[in-house]
């Protein structure tokens, strides 16, 4: 039987190319080491590196399964005795993660959360700041200004605006460095 033990919820957030899904990928790795029981989980709309798969810019990759939204997510892990549900691309689920990671978290199951805290146009990325507001930790990272080097905090879209990804809850696209570039506040515009 598995001992009571409280649920924590981490959100690993920052702009793109910041090394969020790498930092998902070693906790879940750290995870699998322990024994313990994983759930890793991809939005379905993020296909880059396969449908099934967790992947970072810089080649790390692991299996995953992926759910278009939050009720597919739900299904993936209710009514299961896991340890750890590893969550990466969260700003694609929408606000109705914050309660179903609450209730994972209530359930003595730690949630990793991995995301964009900003848009391309430099707003707040909901869920996330939601989720770090109700974090038990928050790691922020930051990527390198494409154009002098520092921290940058934002990623801004190079391609000519499309209008954005009709499937995707806030206007969207889903691309890598093709499609976007990191940068500072100073470079950022």
């Amino acid at each position: 039987m598995r001992q009571e033990r409280q649920g924590r919820l981490q959100v690993i957030c920052g702009p793109m190319f910041a090394g969020k899904s790498e930092e998902l990928l070693r906790r879940v790795r750290r995870a699998h080491l322990a024994g313990l029981a994983v759930e890793v989980v991809s939005h379905a709309l993020d296909d880059r590196h396969g449908t099934s798969r967790v992947a970072s810019h810089a080649g790390l990759s692991i299996p995953s399964h992926a759910a278009a939204n939050v009720s597919a997510l739900r299904a993936l892990v209710e009514d299961r005795e896991l340890d750890l549900v590893a969550i990466d691309e969260a700003q694609f689920f929408g606000a109705e993660l914050v309660e179903v990671v609450g209730e994972l978290a209530l359930r003595g199951v730690t949630v990793v959360v991995a995301g964009l805290s900003v848009t391309f146009d430099g707003r707040p990325f909901e869920p996330l700041p939601s989720l770090m507001a109700l974090a038990d930790d928050v790691t922020k990272l930051t990527a390198v200004c494409s154009f002098c080097g520092e921290d940058a905090a934002f990623h801004q879209r190079v391609l000519a605006d499309d209008g954005g990804d009709a499937r995707l809850p806030t206007e969207a696209h889903i691309g890598g460095a093709d499609a976007y570039q990191a940068r500072c506040r100073r470079h950022f515009q």
